[in-house]
């Protein structure tokens, strides 16, 4: 039976996040550099957004440089960028036709100017889309986001324009990159790591996590419906009882 079959589609998450892990290692492992690794990476990514639009996801968050990828070298970082800019310029006309909004969280500014100036191309492009929202978690960490809305609320506080009695939960995610998003239902990390490493840390209080040794590279169709289905099959209960 096609693992399709068995989705309940009344009940799918309303927001996935994926850890895409694993690239390099899957070159490695075929003597190949790294940056076929990241290739490959991005063909899977074109394959996974057009399955989530398909079964219709509102949500798709995918975590593709972290502020700490800085410290890879500096050849397979500027290989990264070309990857991502050719693959926003090859797909974005794909994209707008499956009504997929593009979305970035993160610094992407502080990126090289042409891949700033083709992502700010796919937002202004893809921005009245009602279809699947694809987030890109680019120069982007939890800790410097969080630390961003505290010094913002730290900043409204002295200049009295808040009091910090009032400061909730719903103030304090109006101020990071994924305001107006809901909390991911479901992390997927794929390349065998056990960790969120830096990833929506707030935002992943209650997420359903699914962990997969497959490097992100063979990552497949399949794949993502088993994780859905797994998902779910769990009883959420958000520290409460059912």
């Amino acid at each position: 039976m096609d693992i399709n079959s068995k989705i309940d589609f009344d009940k799918l998450p309303k927001h996935i996040a994926i850890v895409m892990d694993g690239n390099g290692r899957w070159a490695q492992k075929r003597s190949l550099p790294r940056l076929s690794g990241h290739n490959a990476g991005m063909k899977t990514l074109k394959s996974i957004v057009k399955v989530a639009s398909k079964l219709g996801l509102q949500h798709l968050t995918v975590y593709a440089f972290s502020t700490e990828n800085w410290k890879r070298p500096q050849d397979e970082i500027l290989g990264i960028f070309k990857i991502l800019v050719f693959y926003v310029e090859k797909e974005l006309r794909e994209l707008h036709a499956n009504h997929v909004k593009v979305n970035i969280i993160g610094d992407y500014k502080k990126l090289p100017q042409e891949a700033v100036e083709k992502l700010e191309s796919s937002l202004l492009t893809t921005k009245d889309n009602t279809g699947l929202q694809l987030n890109i978690a680019l120069n982007y960490g939890s800790r410097v986001e969080i630390l961003k809305a505290v010094k913002e609320l730290a900043i409204r506080s002295m200049n009295n324009e808040i009091d910090p009695n009032d400061i909730d939960d719903e103030i304090f995610s109006s101020l990071l990159y994924t305001r107006g998003i809901p909390n991911p239902d479901l992390i997927i990390r794929t390349g065998g790591e056990l960790r969120l490493s830096n990833f929506l840390l707030w935002q992943a209080a209650y997420s359903e996590l699914w962990f997969t040794d497959l490097y992100w590279p063979d990552f497949k169709k399949k794949d993502l419906e088993e994780a859905i289905l797994d998902y779910q099959n769990r009883k959420r209960r958000f520290g409460g009882v059912k």
